[in-house]
Parts: structure tokens; C-alpha cells; sequence
């Protein structure tokens, strides 16, 4: 079989600036990849049918959170999945290498490296090494180790609690907020002790913060 017929494969290019989606798309094809670059407006209906045959889309991770989630739909529509990224943060890309993706090439990288780790996952080779995947995974499992304990402390609230926070969060005193649940300045003030208690924090300052973090 000659190079470009081993090579031969379906590649969509998923990226929000359509010349860069277009520019990748034109380097695999002169390594005889089949490739061509897919509005983002589009993935979605990727999943909707099974994947041909060495079927593999660059995903630009940069779509935002729906992207971890995309990754994992495509591998069960039979896709490869190799993320392109700006992002340094090593956190989203381990999650999506958790859900199946490939691997990850990021944007400040020379175009000739995203061009060489496509062609690589094109023919069915590995873009991590098993060490690096390992590391990725156990970055994703921290991550989820993180999120379960940070859902946790907010659900030992109770709902008055809640509304609390949310007073404090938009900068109300406990006065304030005393008078707004007709109740006494000692029962707001205990409620403040519980939630610090429960959040693992020191001031209502520090509530804020988190409650606007969780928020964002």
C-alpha cells in the first residue's frame, strides 16, 4: 500500500477561526489525509451518525466547557478526538483525555507539530506516550477528587444558609439581612458561624468570594 493510501482517513477540522480550521485542513490533505475543516455550529451533528472508518476530528477545546462533554459523545459515535488549544491550564485537557479524547496539541505550538500529531493520529498511532496519559489521567481525577469535595461542603448547608450566603455574596450586612427574614441580628450571626464552620473559611469575606467563584 503506498504512503498516502496508508494515510488515508476522514479528518474534520473543528475550529471557531475558519482560515485556521481551513489552513490545517489544506497540511493534512498534502500528506494525503482526507480532511476538511467543519463550522463548530455543526459538531453536534457528528454524533447523530457512526464515525467512517479512522474517523478522527480536531476539536477546539476553546469552544468552552461543552467541549469535555462533545469529546465523550464523539468516541461513542465512534470518532478519534485530538484537542487543539490555547489554554495552558492542564485541567480541561485531562478531563477530555478522561472522556476519551486522543491527546491535545496546543495553538502556541509550531504548525508544523499540529500538523505532525494529526498526521500521527490519523494513522492510528498514539499521540501520548503512556507515561504522559497516565500523568493527564491522574491530573482529571484530582480535578474530579476537587469537585466532589467542593459540592460536598456546599450541601452540608441548610437552605436558610443558602440565602445567607447569597445575601453576603451581594455585599449585605447581617442587620440587613436580619431584618429582610424578620428574625434576630443572634440568629443571623449564628448562621454565620455555622456556614464558616461548614465552608472551612474565616470571614464572611472569604464566603464571597466562594459563593461568586461558584457562581461564575
Amino acid at each position: 500500500m503506498s504512503a498516502a493510501g496508508a494515510r488515508a482517513s476522514t479528518v474534520l477540522v473543528v475550529d471557531d477561526h475558519a482560515l485556521v480550521a481551513c489552513a490545517i485542513a489544506l497540511a493534512l490533505r498534502g500528506v494525503g489525509i482526507a480532511a476538511a475543516a467543519l463550522p463548530p455550529s455543526r459538531v453536534g451533528e457528528l454524533v447523530g451518525r457512526r464515525a467512517p472508518a479512522g474517523g478522527l476530528v480536531l476539536l477546539d477545546l476553546d469552544r468552552g466547557q461543552d467541549a469535555v462533554a462533545m469529546v465523550a459523545r464523539l468516541r461513542r459515535a465512534g470518532w478519534r478526538v485530538l484537542l487543539v488549544t490555547d489554554d495552558t491550564d492542564e485541567t480541561p485537557a485531562a478531563m477530555a483525555v478522561a472522556a476519551g479524547a486522543a491527546g491535545r496539541v496546543l495553538k502556541s505550538r509550531p504548525f508544523e507539530d499540529l500538523v505532525r500529531v494529526a498526521t500521527r493520529v490519523a494513522e492510528g498511532k498514539p499521540a501520548l506516550s503512556v507515561q504522559e496519559r497516565t500523568r493527564l489521567l491522574a491530573v482529571a481525577e484530582s480535578a474530579r477528587t476537587g469537585a466532589r469535595r467542593e459540592h460536598d461542603r456546599w450541601a452540608r448547608l441548610t437552605p436558610r444558609e443558602r440565602q445567607v450566603v447569597d445575601r453576603i455574596a451581594a455585599g449585605r450586612r447581617p442587620a440587613a439581612i436580619a431584618e429582610e427574614f424578620v428574625v434576630s441580628l443572634a440568629t443571623v450571626r449564628s448562621h454565620i458561624r455555622s456556614i464558616l464552620t461548614k465552608l472551612g473559611v474565616g470571614s464572611q469575606l472569604e464566603v464571597a468570594a466562594l459563593a461568586r467563584a461558584r457562581g461564575a
